[in-house]
């Protein structure tokens, strides 16, 4: 019995000798990672437990808790002191996040270099997306496979040939302002993000298969199938602030998955009935859809192809109608409660349409004919508006990641030294870039499209690769990039840019929007707006912005819509 005793002890002994040093072990660990390996990097005060993740979620709670994380990271980035970048570690979540905020420091990874030929990386993040993108898309290709898909569909998106494309553009434009007249008959208020989504996905479809979607169409129940599942899919990753890895959300990941299988089925058939078209002729010189593009001299089409042609699709409907929405979303917001910018809107399609400048389906005649493409490149004020609300409110920032010992190695220069960023996410923070007081200056929170016109609009806007030469001063290029830049930027921008500015132009002096709610114009005892001295009409409340893939307005922009006398 003694001996048994004694045996017990002593087994006692060794394992609280072995959880000991199983302990310090992995405190030193921790320790070394959560303390050591990103010391040399700006950032606010770590923990050892919890790295950056409760400090992430401190900052999240003294606000709105459904901004988005674009929000929370500004403030974070601002209480530490404004540095080029600074990294937030959110381990065990996801791998350390180094935030750029510095313009200069996001064009050292966006522009081809020796060991990055086609820009640093884009980061694993878009894995989440598979469900909704496929695992084939664009999205997941580096070095030559990007590049070899990208110049497949190049021509797609050439703005010569997006001109020629104008008349399928105007067509959808015409049940938008069906929409907008009921809803100005019946003084009901609704979300113009469903109208704007609604629109941008029917253009794409054209652009993508030359297929009605039939997102248009009806109230939410009579729309096609594949957009209903499309939308629903897109909502599972509504406020998913981290990016959350599917064994933290299992059940939202099956729900993905499923409505995945439903949009996979419905384009599979859409793209059968179309393919069906194709083959009666030849493909090649046919169409430019992307579709089209995507099958262009190849002469057996077998499932792999296929999964392929459908994957890209999905990639360029989802990238097609997602950021032109939004834009379409702010600009009218900003335009509703500005009201000298709406004016010069207002005078600039004067100019360019005289006697139709009031009348939309008049507006989209004169932009069907042969003169169309001209007019739409005379819009200088208006494009100066798009620039100015993508630079406020930006849809969707950029990853990109360099994994350590891979061969080549993502050191960026900064005042301060080098630093090499291997092993991390490198988000490119556009929503911080943009509103950069250096840049800037005092006005860079505030709704200026005047800053962007060259000797106060008499030579329009510079767009090219050179300094943005403005009435308010001298912009790197690199302080403006919504749509990215380098050899992976957007492909579809000028599409975005064609159709805002067509939106705006045939909206200008048709309707008059009033926001509900959030952000909704304050009024002084006769009921009458109230001037801010920035020009712009005083609100009841802020309106901000809230993760759904893209940054979007949080309450989907409600509004009510006038249609505006000649007086107004």
């Amino acid at each position: 019995m003694f001996f048994l005793l004694n045996m017990g002890h002593g087994l006692t002994a060794v394992a609280l000798t072995l959880v000991f040093v199983t302990a310090t072990y992995l405190y030193v660990k921790i320790s070394e990672k959560r303390f050591k390996q990103y010391a040399h990097l700006p950032q606010a005060k770590t923990s050892l437990l919890w790295g950056h993740l409760k400090l992430f979620d401190e900052y999240t709670k003294r606000g709105n808790h459904d901004r988005h994380p674009d929000a929370i990271m500004a403030e974070i980035h601002k209480d530490i002191g404004s540095p080029p970048f600074y990294i937030l570690d959110m381990r065990p979540v996801n791998p350390p996040t180094v935030v750029i905020a510095s313009h200069e420091v996001a064009e050292q990874l966006s522009r081809p270099s020796k060991g990055f030929p086609y820009s640093v990386h884009r980061a694993p993040t878009a894995e989440r997306m598979i469900p909704i993108l496929g695992s084939k898309a664009i999205f997941f290709h580096q070095n030559e496979s990007w590049k070899r898909i990208r110049r497949r569909f190049n021509q797609g998106f050439a703005p010569t040939h997006l001109m020629t494309l104008l008349p399928g553009i105007l067509e959808k434009t015409v049940p938008f302002l069906d929409h907008l007249d009921e809803y100005a008959r019946t003084g009901q208020s609704f979300r113009l993000s469903e109208l704007t989504t609604n629109l941008t996905f029917d253009i794409i479809g054209t652009v993508a298969m030359d297929v009605d979607m039939e997102a248009q169409k009806g109230d939410a129940s009579d729309q096609g199938e594949f957009v209903r599942y499309f939308k629903e899919l897109i909502k599972t990753y509504a406020d998913d602030k981290l990016m959350l890895p599917w064994w933290l959300m299992p059940f939202a990941e099956l729900k993905r998955l499923r409505l995945s299988a439903l949009v996979n089925k419905k384009l599979r058939e859409i793209v059968d009935t179309k393919l069906k078209k194709l083959n009666s002729g030849p493909i090649t010189g046919r169409s430019r859809t992307i579709l089209a593009l995507s099958l262009q001299d190849i002469e057996h089409i077998t499932p792999d192809i296929l999964e392929e042609t459908l994957d890209q699709i999905k990639s360029f409907l989802l990238a097609g109608h997602d950021t032109t929405s939004v834009l379409l979303d702010w600009a009218i917001y900003e335009l509703s409660r500005t009201p000298h910018a709406l004016k010069a809107v207002q005078e600039e399609v004067s100019t360019l349409f005289g006697s139709d400048a009031r009348d939309p389906h008049a507006i989209c005649a004169r932009l069907s004919s042969s003169g169309g493409a001209e007019l739409v490149h005379q819009m200088t004020y208006i494009s100066a508006v798009i620039r100015e609300t993508l630079r406020l409110h930006p849809p969707i920032g950029s990853v990109r990641m360099t994994m350590p010992n891979s061969g080549s190695t993502c050191i960026v220069s900064t005042p301060q030294g080098e630093y090499c960023l291997d092993g991390t996410w490198m988000y490119i923070s556009h929503n911080i870039i943009h509103r950069d007081r250096t840049v800037y200056g005092e006005t860079a929170d505030e709704f200026r499209p005047e800053r962007w016109l060259v000797s106060g609009g008499s030579k329009g806007i510079r767009d090219d690769e050179s300094l943005f030469t403005a009435s308010s001063g001298t912009f790197p290029p690199g302080a403006w990039r919504p749509f990215e830049r380098g050899p992976r930027n957007c492909i579809g921008q000028e599409l975005a840019n064609i159709e805002a500015r067509i939106a705006i132009t045939i909206l200008a002096h048709r309707y008059k929007f009033s926001k509900v709610g959030l952000g909704e114009v304050d009024l002084d005892d006769k009921g009458r707006p109230v001037l801010d001295n920035k020009g712009q009409y005083k609100t009841q409340s802020d309106l901000y912005s809230t993760f759904q893939i893209s940054a979007r307005p949080v309450d989907g922009m409600i509004m009510k819509v006038e249609v505006a006398t000649s007086s107004s």
